[in-house]
């Protein structure tokens, strides 16, 4: 009961992070339910085996949920931007579909240690590269429609692999054009939201196409009871935070980002 006890905190966690800084909750979910798998199953087992795979399918399903409501929290303060939404969405949902399945054939650690990497790579580009942590208000020019298909294919892909919905691309992407961070972390729910639905459907089939023997209480490689408890702690987490939103100075928003990136590094090195 203590480690599902936990799960409810952190998806409270989960909920505050994914309406104030778009991480869609996996950069919570995911170094805790591979943290927690791996205490709780022998090495060898099924679960213990697949551990990755089950917190990145798991985080991905969470993001169903928490991306939804934070969308629409977002959507109520005027926050997001529909049609550049729209015009991406359906590449990343495209994108996610091959993430997805790169991670399942995959052993465990090569998807962990991708998680490290790319969050390292995340931290240093935005801390040390000029237009995230000063904002720069400006105009965006459109994407073209094939850099708009490349920058939302990369995005699924990278994100479903990892399980950590757009957040790590898409703030920054939006923050180097010209977005204040509320309008960055906004943008960031609506896009991880077809990226969830894709991933989650793919982790779900292919884990049963592979024969993945985890026990009735998941489906394919979700575990649908850490779903429940960190969606319940997700929406309790969402409803306390939506009050902050747009009231966070823009530099204490770009340095609480980063920060929170870096406790999730030292996270995943430990485990």
């Amino acid at each position: 009961m203590f480690l599902y006890a936990t799960l409810l905190v952190c998806g409270g966690l989960a909920g505050v992070t994914t309406v104030l800084f778009g991480f869609g909750g996996g950069f919570v979910v995911v170094p805790l339910l591979y943290t927690m798998l791996t205490m709780t199953h022998a090495a060898g087992s099924p679960v213990a085996q697949s551990a990755m795979q089950i917190a990145v399918a798991t985080s991905s399903c969470v993001m169903i949920f928490g991306s939804s409501m934070a969308t629409w929290r977002h959507h109520r303060a005027g926050n997001v931007d529909w049609p550049q939404a729209r015009a991406m969405g359906g590449y990343i949902a495209a994108g996610a579909i091959v993430g997805a399945a790169a991670a399942s054939w995959l052993s465990g650690d090569w998807v962990r240690w991708a998680f490290i990497a790319y969050l390292a790579a995340t931290i240093l580009d935005s801390a040390l590269r000029p237009g995230f942590m000063h904002a720069r208000p400006a105009a965006a020019r459109p994407m073209t429609v094939a850099t708009t298909a490349a920058v939302g294919l990369g995005i699924g892909t990278i994100a479903a692999f990892l399980g950590v919905g757009g957040s790590v691309m898409t703030v920054p992407l939006m923050r180097r054009r010209g977005a204040t961070m509320t309008q960055a972390t906004a943008m960031a729910n609506p896009l991880s939201l077809p990226m969830a639905l894709a991933a989650t459907a793919t982790y779900v089939a292919l884990a049963w196409r592979h024969g993945a023997t985890l026990g009735p209480a998941h489906a394919g490689y979700v575990d649908l009871l850490a779903f429940a408890v960190l969606a319940g702690g997700s929406w309790a987490g969402i409803r306390l935070a939506a009050r902050w939103i747009g009231r966070i100075p823009d530099r204490v928003h770009a340095v609480t980002y980063i920060a929170l990136l870096a406790v999730v590094l030292v996270v995943m090195l430990a485990v």
